[in-house]
């Protein structure tokens, strides 16, 4: 088959790899029928995730087929539609058993394009596949679905559950690239006040409002005059962190309000300085974490109801041999205006929720 192989920082090519063999008996082999490209494969092509060794097929979303599954799965079986998560649980030891898959002690984790061959490939096995890969309803598209194996988790768990957001909120969102924009919408979800992106680049502010944000800022202009003005000078409930600047997360610091809530998303690549000499004082809580992805059957329902926003999230489809090209799109998002870009994307029947009644 042919994968998207890391060779060092720099060098990458869509090339002949081995054919995935089950290894073990909780691993399914799916057929990749759609994938998307992650900010976190830019970080790893940088060189900023030195766990990823030279010959690994890069990639941790995808819609597929399982093909093949091994005597231990249960949940999916050859020919099922699935969603394959960014995060394999073992779901025995103890951080499963509480519910952070995404600290497995057992052999999973973030572990597809990182420590094992991921999912930017014609095939891809997939470890502990009962916890691992979703049944998809037929109401999904692969091109929306492929998008609640990472970027929806991420932005609703660690971004806005992270975050506690409530009725009547004012929240910023520092960074409208696909977790950012995927966060004002999860936002949406429990009612606050307003929203307020915060972006460099003017495309992005402008997706923002499609997804539901209130207010928009340049990052250059002073945005945390905008937010202490529309909160009369408290500042913001809560800050999610979407970027992965030092300078975007000081910037946040700034922004919460006493009391306030700071949830980082972003994958920080180097230090940032924590200011606890004004901090220590304002009874702030700052979250970090990695997704554990416990939300993904939940965001798959609402979904398939209609009631997340992913469509306008894909800006960009490709051929799956196409990669090279859809990295390179990707990666010059300020130029190309790229948001998620989606490779494969079969036809498949999509089952409407509510049917036509025949007609006599």
């Amino acid at each position: 088959m042919k994968g998207y192989v890391f060779h060092g920082p720099g060098q990458s090519a869509w090339e002949e790899v081995p054919d995935p063999a089950a290894k073990e008996p909780t691993d399914a082999i799916v057929r990749v029928d759609a994938v998307t490209i992650c900010g976190t494969d830019l970080h790893i092509l940088k060189g900023d995730v030195p766990e990823v060794r030279p010959g690994t097929v890069l990639g941790h979303e995808a819609v597929g087929e399982v093909v093949e599954t091994g005597s231990d799965v249960r949940t999916v079986r050859p020919g099922d539609r699935v969603l394959v998560s960014c995060i394999s649980a073992c779901g025995r030891c103890r951080h499963c058993r509480e519910g952070m898959y995404g600290q497995c002690l057992d052999g999973g984790g973030w572990i597809l394009g990182h420590l094992i061959d991921g999912t930017q490939a014609e095939y891809v096995r997939v470890p502990y596949a009962d916890l691992s890969v979703h049944p998809l309803p037929g109401t999904l598209t692969s091109e929306d679905a492929v998008l609640l194996a990472d970027i929806f988790p991420t932005a609703y768990e660690v971004g806005v559950l992270n975050g506690r957001v409530r009725p009547g909120d004012t929240v910023v969102v520092v960074g409208a690239g696909p977790v950012g924009l995927a966060a004002i919408a999860a936002a949406r979800l429990f009612a606050p006040e307003r929203v307020i992106a915060v972006d460099l680049a003017a495309p992005r502010l402008e997706a923002a409002k499609t997804f539901g944000a209130d207010a928009v800022a340049y990052a250059s202009e002073a945005p945390e005059q905008l937010v202490a003005d529309l909160t009369g000078g408290l500042g913001a409930d809560v800050v999610v962190e979407a970027v992965g600047l030092p300078e975007t997360f000081e910037m946040c610091t700034r922004m919460v309000r006493p009391g306030g809530r700071l949830a980082n998303v972003g994958v920080h690549g180097g230090p940032a300085t924590l200011h606890l000499e004004d901090l220590w004082i304002k009874n702030v809580t700052i979250t970090t974490g990695l997704v554990d992805t416990y939300s993904t059957p939940t965001l798959l329902r609402m979904a398939a109801a209609g009631r997340l926003p992913t469509g306008p999230l894909v800006t960009h489809t490709f051929p799956l041999d196409h990669m090279q090209e859809a990295y390179d799109v990707f990666g010059n998002a300020a130029e190309t205006g790229a948001l998620k870009v989606v490779l494969g994307v079969p036809q498949h029947e999509v089952v409407p929720v509510h049917p036509t009644p025949p007609t006599a």
